[in-house]
């Protein structure tokens, strides 16, 4: 997805860029913080405070952008899921095998946030929206109506794959499979594009 920018003159977008240079570094900084914290012990457990010190922010500061630690997390689940979804849509041309080695990619790119929130206690929500997510993107390329998957549900068929990736998915991250990175992401688009119908 591309933004615009629009020019509000010389000395607006001047003060703009400063202020948001600000706000982006505070938010990359709290963000951060609350994935080490969480690396470290149960969500549950970290409160704002933590954030706080980890960040070398202050409270007011994370006060300013999120309401809570819980709505820090729920954004910072929404821009990994955002972004997944952009690469689905530039990969939407692409075989299952293609469009597998690009979402490892990010996940290795990421590697500290996945890791965190698919395998340590205290966000069974990520994995939730990761599922719905999954079986989101899955669902256009399901065809019940003919092939090798006519008469089937749709719906056991979605969270069958989408559970599967789901799971190898946090295989890979606690290092369950020992395959390479690309052995893993091409095999499970290969065995995508075998059993699903691209529509």
């Amino acid at each position: 997805m591309k933004s615009c920018h629009k020019t509000c003159g010389k000395f607006g977008v001047i003060g703009m860029g400063v202020k948001d240079r600000r706000v982006v570094k505070s938010q990359e900084a709290i963000k951060k913080a609350l994935i080490e914290l969480m690396s470290e012990k149960d969500f549950d457990h970290i409160t704002i405070q933590d954030i706080s010190d980890q960040a070398n922010v202050g409270r007011r500061t994370i006060y300013h952008h999120y309401m809570d630690k819980f709505d820090l997390l729920d954004k910072l689940i929404e821009e990994h899921i955002h972004e997944l979804r952009a690469l689905c849509e530039s990969a939407s041309e692409l075989s299952f095998e293609e469009g597998n080695l690009i979402w490892f990619e990010y996940f290795e790119k990421n590697y500290t946030f996945f890791s965190t929130l698919l395998t340590k206690k205290g966000a069974p929500l990520f994995r939730g929206h990761f599922l719905k997510f999954v079986m989101e993107e899955l669902e256009g390329e399901v065809d019940v109506t003919k092939g090798i998957n006519q008469g089937l549900s749709k719906e056991l068929l979605l969270r069958f794959f989408a559970a599967a990736i789901v799971e190898i998915i946090e295989a890979w991250f606690t290092s369950e499979l020992h395959e390479p990175t690309h052995v893993v992401a091409e095999q499970v688009g290969s065995l995508l594009d075998r059993n699903l119908t691209i529509i």
